[in-house]
C-alpha cells in the first residue's frame, strides 16, 4: 500500500475510518477510507479545544481521500502528531478531549443505561455506577463514600417502593415485587453489596456491584415495557419499501418496541476450527447479540424482521479494519429503507438522518466505541439513510481510536445492539466466514410487522 507522499513537510494527523456499501458494479462491497491532510503542527502554544477542533474542520476541506481494500494498520500511528499538537488544550470544551465522558465499555453497560426506567431507578442505578470509578483509584480505596453510596441506593429503593412498582403494568407487578425484594435483601441485591464493602475486598465488592447492578437493569426493564416516545408521524404511518425504483408499496411502521435477543451461528469458511475459551474446537461457534427498539426501534425492528425471514442464513462475512461485516444480503428483495437512526445521550426520541458532532459534546446513548457493538452500514445511494441488510460487528480498539478513546466513526452509524455472548469469537471470523443461521430467540411479542396495502 503506498500513500503519495510527494512532499516533506506533508504530515498525517488525521484518520477515519468509513463502512460504505457499494454497488455489486464497483466489484466490491465494502472500503475503508482513510482522510489525511496536510498540517504543520510546529507550533506548541496553548490553543482552547474548540478553536482548535475549528482550525481540524478547515484543514479537512482541502484533504486526499486515499481508498484502500484493507486497512490493516493502527489509526493511532496518524493521532501522534494530532495529540502533539493539542498538548496544552486550555479549558476542554469538547468530549473528545474530556477524561469524565463516562462511555460505556462494555454492552452490558450501554444497554442497561439505555433502558428507559422511572426517574428513582436511574438514580438508583446512577449512585451505584459511581462506585465502579471509585474501585479504580489506587492502593487506598474510598470505602466509606462507597458504603455512602450504597446506603443512598438501599434508602431510595426502601422510601420509593410504591413509585417504582406503580411504574410496572398490572402483569408484571407480582413479578416486580419479586425483583424489588431481592434488589433488597437478596444475594445479588444492596444488604450483600453493602457487607462486601465493609469487608474491603476490592474484587468481592466489583462481583457484588455487578450482581446488583443486573438486579437492577431486571427490574428496570420490567418498568420499560414500550417505547417511552413517539414516532414521527412520517415513520409512525408508513414509508416505501425499498425493492425496486418504481414500486409504491406502502406499509405501516416496523419496529421492535423494547428488546430482542439474536443468535448467529457461524461457520467458518476453510474449514479450520474456532477456539472458544473453555470449549473443544469446532468449526462453527455462537454469538449472542441483544437488539435495543428503546433507541433505534426501526433499525431494530428492520433487523429483527430480516433474522426471522432467514435473510442472513447463508450469508458471508468480510473483515475490514476494525469490523466484521456482513455481505450485501442473500435476498435484496427484503428489508426496507431505514432513515439513520441515533439517539443522543440526554434526549428522550432518535434523530433521523442527522449524524452526531462528538467534537461539540454530542454522544449517542448506543455508542459505536464498545467492542462488539452492533450497527447498520449506510446505504448505498445516501448516508442519509441505513443499509436496508447490511450490519457489522464493531471491533473497537481504543488503540486506534481518537482521543478520549472515541471511535472516529462514532455517531455516523445506528447502533442498535451489543454482543453479549461470543465476544472472544468476533476476532477469529474471517473474510469468507458464513453465518450458518440466524435466530430471533427473544423478543418476538415486540416486533410490531408492518401491514401492506
Amino acid at each position: 500500500m503506498a500513500f503519495p507522499l510527494s512532499s516533506s513537510s506533508f504530515h498525517l494527523t488525521v484518520a477515519r475510518n468509513r463502512i460504505t456499501c457499494f454497488s455489486k458494479k464497483h466489484q466490491r462491497h465494502v472500503i475503508a477510507k482513510v482522510t489525511v491532510c496536510n498540517c504543520n503542527t510546529t507550533t506548541t502554544r496553548a490553543t482552547p479545544a474548540r478553536s482548535v477542533v475549528e482550525k481540524i474542520v478547515k484543514r479537512l476541506r482541502s484533504v486526499v481521500v486515499v481508498p484502500i481494500v484493507l486497512a490493516s494498520f493502527p489509526i493511532s500511528a496518524f493521532v501522534a502528531p494530532l495529540v502533539d499538537y493539542v498538548t496544552s488544550p486550555g479549558v476542554a470544551e469538547a468530549v473528545l478531549y474530556s477524561p469524565d465522558t463516562k462511555v460505556p465499555r462494555t454492552g452490558e453497560v450501554a444497554l442497561r443505561r439505555a433502558i428507559p426506567a422511572n426517574a428513582n431507578m436511574k438514580a438508583i442505578q446512577d449512585t451505584l455506577e459511581d462506585i465502579f470509578y471509585l474501585l479504580r483509584i489506587p492502593q487506598r480505596k474510598p470505602y466509606g463514600t462507597m458504603e455512602g453510596n450504597v446506603k443512598k441506593a438501599l434508602k431510595i429503593a426502601v422510601d420509593e417502593k410504591d413509585s417504582i412498582l406503580a411504574s410496572i403494568p398490572a402483569e408484571l407487578k407480582e413479578k416486580g415485587s419479586l425483583v424489588h425484594a431481592s434488589l433488597i435483601e437478596g444475594k445479588g441485591g444492596l444488604q450483600t453489596l453493602l457487607q462486601s464493602i465493609k469487608e474491603q475486598d476490592a474484587d468481592k465488592v466489583s462481583v457484588s456491584l455487578t450482581s446488583t447492578l443486573d438486579t437492577v437493569a431486571e427490574l428496570e426493564l420490567l418498568q420499560a415495557p414500550g417505547l417511552s416516545f413517539l414516532l414521527p408521524e412520517q415513520y409512525a404511518q408508513q414509508y416505501p419499501r425499498s425493492v425496486t425504483p418504481t414500486e409504491s408499496l406502502s406499509i405501516t411502521t416496523l419496529m421492535l418496541s423494547g428488546r430482542g435477543t439474536v443468535e448467529f451461528t457461524i461457520e467458518k469458511g476453510d474449514g479450520s476450527t474456532f477456539s472458544p475459551v473453555g470449549g473443544e474446537q469446532k468449526n462453527t461457534a455462537t454469538v449472542q447479540v441483544v437488539i435495543d427498539g428503546y433507541s433505534a426501534p426501526l433499525t431494530a425492528g428492520n433487523f429483527a424482521k430480516l433474522v426471522m425471514d432467514g435473510a442472513y442464513n447463508g450469508a458471508k462475512l468480510n473483515c475490514i479494519n476494525q469490523a466484521v461485516i456482513s455481505d450485501n444480503g442473500v435476498d435484496k428483495n427484503t428489508g426496507y429503507s431505514v432513515p439513520l437512526e441515533i439517539m443522543p445521550s440526554g434526549q428522550f426520541e432518535p434523530l433521523y438522518k442527522t449524524t452526531l458532532s462528538v467534537q461539540d459534546g454530542e454522544l449517542p446513548v448506543l455508542p459505536l466505541s464498545v467492542y462488539g457493538a452492533l450497527a447498520m452500514a449506510h446505504s448505498e445511494a445516501s448516508e442519509e439513510y441505513s443499509s436496508p441488510y447490511q450490519f457489522f460487528f464493531y471491533l473497537y480498539d481504543k488503540r486506534s481510536a481518537g482521543l478520549g478513546g472515541i471511535s472516529f466513526d462514532e455517531g455516523q452509524f445506528s447502533v442498535f445492539g451489543y454482543t453479549t455472548t461470543g465476544r472472544d469469537i468476533l476476532p477469529q471470523i474471517k473474510t469468507g466466514d458464513v453465518i450458518r443461521s440466524a435466530k430471533l430467540i427473544e423478543g418476538q411479542d415486540r416486533l410490531v410487522l408492518p401491514k401492506e396495502s
